[in-house]
């Protein structure tokens, strides 16, 4: 039998090349999915409202693998601070432009001040109600599977306690908007400020080497030019493709809601969220799948403090820009929606100040996000806000000896 030998030499050329080759074939791929929207937005064809919605969106989810693909893979060249200042900036782009479309189109219109509100209810309610507990389940699941450790919780990282102390005070002040009615220009700045001082408080910690996986790993491996140059070029493609499919999108989707008979405003608060959440979801439970739950778990902790502080601190400046007034309106539905949000937010921050988060927690906030979508009425709507409110009430008096801990950690130095 002849046997060929494989020189180091040659073994050692082919791996580069098949990490171009495996990043080359997501890009493509990518390329394939956004290709059909560009087509029709410069070809000024007007499709029917379903096939838009479609084509759009999946040019949106397309992009914002990108940009995730490409935010992971700047922690290789940009350090401490500016990394996560910049991750953060990049990571809300594809989320945030259909909202802050719909809160700019409201300055001018009063019918989209209810989309502007269902967008950002819709973003928060599925990252706590659907990201936290899948992220959480699975972790829990390969922990058991891979190492036989069968565990009720998810131990979190020291470091999230500041991350929750931002978010808990966020999430206090947030009961502004229900009770008032209305989203302020005073608390958006305020709200913005304090997202700008969570930024701050994160440089102050820590730099720790970036653990990568799949495409975003294939870009760290480059070599460093080429790799700032990738990166450079996917977050400018992703971002414009992002910003030129942002208003047909979300014109499709209410123009598709009222072709199906769906309700609008249902369709703006689940289906755009959901398409610009997917890279994130996707990574977090890859990560949880590799057996880091835990950060896994600290991104999604800390997507949800940039919602709540820089998303909501955002609408009333793009309504005010749009030519509205200096408060955003909420109408009696969006009120209850609010309602809904903040105490959702509270729930979720109250049941894990031990740093602990329960395999029963997760079930619950699951079952409290799904069983929302057959209520339809006022009533059931402040019944399930109740709800939230009871077991963050009771999550408090368990975890008492910590809230203190929590609400002055952003105020603590950083270690």
């Amino acid at each position: 039998m002849i046997t060929e030998s494989v020189s180091p030499a040659a073994t050692s050329n082919d791996v580069p090349h098949r990490r171009r080759r495996g990043l080359l074939r997501p890009l493509l791929i990518c390329a394939a999915l956004i290709a059909p929207a560009l087509i029709l937005r410069f070809s000024g064809i007007h499709p029917e409202p379903v096939v838009a919605l479609v084509v759009y969106g999946v040019a949106v989810v397309a992009a914002s693998f990108l940009l995730a693909w490409a935010a992971e893979a700047a922690q290789m060249d940009v350090s401490g601070g500016l990394a996560i200042a910049v991750l953060a900036l990049i990571a809300i782009l594809p989320e945030y432009a259909v909202d802050l479309y719909y809160a700019y189109t409201a300055g001018s219109d009063p019918a989209y001040v209810q989309y502007a509100a269902a967008n950002m209810t819709g973003s928060n309610r599925l990252l706590l109600g659907l990201g936290w507990p899948v992220v959480v389940m699975a972790a829990l699941f390969v922990a058991k599977r891979t190492m036989g450790q069968r565990s009720n919780a998810l131990v979190l990282d020291q470091r999230n306690r500041m991350e929750l102390g931002f978010l808990m005070i966020a999430g206090v002040v947030a009961f502004i908007m229900p009770a008032t009615g209305q989203i302020h220009i005073v608390l958006g700045v305020a709200l913005i400020a304090w997202f700008g001082f969570y930024l701050y408080k994160l440089t102050r910690g820590a730099t720790e080497e970036p653990d990568l996986i799949g495409t975003a790993a294939a870009i760290g491996a480059l070599p460093r030019r080429t790799r700032r140059i990738t990166v450079g070029a996917l977050v400018v493609i992703a971002a414009a493709v992002i910003l030129i499919c942002a208003k047909p999108f979300a014109e499709s989707l209410i123009s598709a809601g009222g072709q199906l008979g769906i309700d609008q405003f249902l369709l703006v608060q689940w289906l755009a969220p959901l398409a610009s959440e997917a890279p994130e979801f996707v990574i977090a439970i890859l990560f949880a799948i590799r057996g880091k739950g835990a950060m896994a778990i600290g991104m999604l902790i800390a997507s949800k403090v940039n919602q709540w502080t820089l998303l909501v601190g955002s609408l009333p400046i793009a309504y005010l820009a749009g030519g509205g007034g200096t408060s955003l309106m909420l109408d009696a539905r969006q009120v209850e929606e609010m309602l809904l949000t903040a105490t959702q937010t509270m729930m979720g921050v109250l049941a894990i100040l031990a740093l602990r988060f329960h395999r029963v927690t997760a079930w619950a906030l699951l079952a409290l996000f799904v069983v929302q979508f057959p209520i339809t009425s006022t009533e059931g709507r402040l019944v399930l806000a109740g709800i939230y409110a009871v077991i963050a009430v009771a999550a408090a008096i368990v975890h008492r000896r910590h809230i203190v801990d929590t609400l002055t950690a952003p105020f603590r130095p950083t270690t």
